[in-house]
């Protein structure tokens, strides 16, 4: 198939690697992609930029600081220049299918796609109905296009069974849908590929038991509040080291947590690394750990751990929890419970037979279920003919 992929997101981060991780097993299906993104945020192109670059990149950079209900007008005007583009690319060649990762207040594909004839799928990350980090100033618009999208698309990939039920809920009749957790690049993420007692030493963590987290300092992943929890108990397991890889709008705040309680020899805190990088920081680790997260996500880092073979310590949402098998694939804590989750890390630190165990078993379950081309492959049963194609 000739398949067209739409998205409004700036690309970065995890965004792109979500987006680069659909087209290019789309790509090895054998179906040909074309990627249109907002001007100057191309994922393929530049993955790690810090914007893309050039004078689209800062425009858009501007565009996310405007007040709420000036922004979200500014979104509502980019159905305008998505029918434009659309129609350029139209011109060029007509796709047989449009695949788009949703975005609130993005009508145009949907109305366009239906015109013209052709089927198109929405990829739904975000929505009007949960919370979000910026919040909505237009949420009675934002939910009724949202619900008029979600009925007239032709098929709906949700990231998490909760996400869909959501939906359901509100919105009634939706179309056809799948639920179609993150996944991961297992080539790339492979445990077989790294020297890990070189890195360890290069790192400074040769000799220890090493639980890590990767990903953004936001206030839901709870990274303070762990530090806070398990601070005074880190003497119960001398060997544990903690490697918190990341930034974000908490980290100045776990750093001065950190420095105040004397743990810089126990807590590693460098920063954000290059996604080309961060298999190298999870080789370093013998477990992870993700303290907090949110009701509809579906946390990338998860994917990531579990494809190198380190097993996570997370808190019991509907959606994690339909990656996580207790016990088995990893480990479950009641979510909001940070002594819980503070109990388990500790106990795991001595166990190190439990880990390899369970770290063994989540890279399986990652090799058989959860690679970007099992994605690809789902998204495609949504449209007619499509898993043959």
């Amino acid at each position: 198939m000739n398949i067209l992929y739409h998205h409004r997101t700036r690309g970065r981060h995890v965004e792109g690697v979500h987006i680069r991780g659909i087209v290019q097993a789309l790509r090895e299906l054998g179906h040909r992609v074309a990627v249109m993104s907002f001007p100057g945020a191309d994922p393929e192109r530049e993955p790690d930029e810090p914007s893309g670059g050039g004078t689209p990149g800062r425009v858009a950079t501007w565009v996310t600081r405007l007040p709420g209900a000036v922004f979200e007008l500014f979104e509502l005007l980019y159905n305008a220049v998505t029918v434009a583009r659309m129609a350029w690319a139209w011109r060029r060649g007509a796709p047989s299918l449009v695949y788009e990762r949703y975005s609130l207040f993005l009508f145009a594909t949907v109305w366009l796609a239906r015109r013209r004839g052709v089927p198109i799928v929405l990829e739904i990350n975000d929505s009007a109905l949960v919370d979000r980090v910026r919040p909505l100033t237009m949420k009675g618009v934002a939910r009724r296009i949202e619900r008029w999208c979600l009925r007239h698309a032709t098929g709906l990939v949700f990231i998490s069974t909760y996400f869909r039920d959501q939906a359901r809920a509100a919105y009634g009749d939706i179309a056809p849908s799948v639920v179609s957790p993150n996944a991961v690049d297992l080539p790339r993420f492979d445990p077989a590929r790294f020297d890990r007692a070189s890195l360890r030493r290069e790192r400074g963590l040769e000799g220890r038991t090493v639980c890590g987290h990767i990903g953004a300092f936001a206030h839901w992943h709870g990274m303070d509040a762990f530090i806070d929890a398990i601070a005074h108990r880190l003497a119960e397991a001398p060997h544990l080291a903690l490697v918190f890889v990341g930034d974000g709008k908490t980290l100045p705040a776990v750093r001065e947590r950190v420095a105040e309680r004397g743990l810089a020899d126990r807590v590693l805190l460098p920063g954000r690394v290059p996604h080309d990088a961060v298999a190298s920081w999870i080789a370093c680790m013998d477990y992870a750990v993700l303290p907090n997260s949110n009701h509809y996500g579906s946390p990338m880092k998860l994917f990531e751990f579990m494809g190198m073979g380190v097993a996570v310590v997370a808190p019991d949402y509907a959606p994690v929890a339909e990656v996580i098998d207790d016990g088995r694939t990893g480990w479950l804590f009641p979510r909001g419970d940070d002594a819980a989750c503070v109990e388990r890390v500790l106990t795991l630190a001595s166990l190190g037979d439990e880990r390899r165990r369970v770290g063994e078993a989540a890279r399986a379950y990652i090799a058989s279920e959860r690679q970007w081309r099992n994605n690809a492959e789902q998204l495609l049963t949504l449209v007619p003919g499509g898993a043959a194609a």
